[in-house]
């Protein structure tokens, strides 16, 4: 089960990012269970949409103890760090296609945390907001969160600066997009000015004016995306209550998704 979830090429590119475990100098103790069959469990209740407390035994770590490690991991950046290795080794390949990127997001409920507010499409109730940029095959490049209530025009800014220097298979590391391709909810002159100034060429749909057919014809791959996304049954509704650990699954589901791609 270990090697099926955490596969050898899945466990090289972790160890490189995973912090040192802590030592004890004064001995005693219980054992501390290995990474890899730690990072198993995460990556089961991240697939499968199970508690903490539904962790089968057949893991080893309990889940309260996978559940303490993933935190520990959160709080080092672990998870945006893989995310961003599994990119490198994607860009080195040639496996990115930054010739047109699209952006988008998609809503879930939410049962407490912060980061959360109204949904405006779920007649006000509490949830959260995954916002994403994707390359032209809809692989991830970046990830956030918010509360429902925050209007997707307000993540573009965060989401362009957020995707990382990639490596490329000739030539420096790249992190702008040629195109960048939004429905009608990102039409505003604000953002094309933006967008322009950092050398973006804009492709967004201007209300009452263009029809959303024609973009679909670019966009709907960041839809299948979001499609892939609730493959990660956790994401299916927000349980943790820090944005955080949240976060931390969304980091983990965009990972697995450019891990398949590395590995075909």
């Amino acid at each position: 089960m270990v090697e099926h979830l955490v596969p050898d090429e899945l466990w090289e590119l972790f160890e490189r990012v995973v912090p040192p475990a802590p030592t004890r100098p004064q001995g005693g103790g219980r054992r501390r269970y290995g990474d890899r069959e730690v990072l198993a469990a995460i990556v089961f209740v991240a697939t499968s949409g199970c508690t903490w407390k539904q962790l089968p035994p057949s893991f080893g770590p309990s889940g309260p103890t996978a559940h303490r490690r993933s935190g520990e991991w959160s709080r080092a950046r672990v998870w945006a760090k893989l995310h961003r290795l599994v990119l490198d080794e994607l860009g080195a390949r040639g496996d990115l296609d930054w010739s047109r990127c699209a952006i988008g997001s998609v809503n879930m409920r939410a049962l407490k945390g912060d980061l959360t507010g109204p949904n405006p499409v779920d007649r006000g109730k509490k949830g959260s907001k995954i916002h994403l940029i994707t390359e032209r095959t809809g692989l991830p490049l970046s990830v956030g969160i918010s509360g429902a209530n925050l209007h997707g025009s307000q993540a573009l800014e965060p989401l362009v600066r957020g995707i990382p220097p990639i490596r490329s298979r000739r030539g420096p590391r790249r992190r702008k997009p040629a195109k960048l391709h939004a429905d009608k909810g990102y039409d505003y002159d604000h953002l094309r000015r933006w967008l322009r100034k950092r050398g973006i060429t804009h492709r967004i749909a201007r209300k009452g004016i263009e029809s959303s057919t024609r973009l679909g014809r670019h966009r709907w791959t960041i839809e299948r995306t979001m499609a892939w996304l609730a493959g990660c049954r956790r994401l299916h509704r927000r349980y943790e209550r820090k944005a955080e650990h949240f976060l931390a699954f969304t980091a983990i589901a965009c990972t697995l998704i450019c891990y398949r791609r590395l590995t075909k």
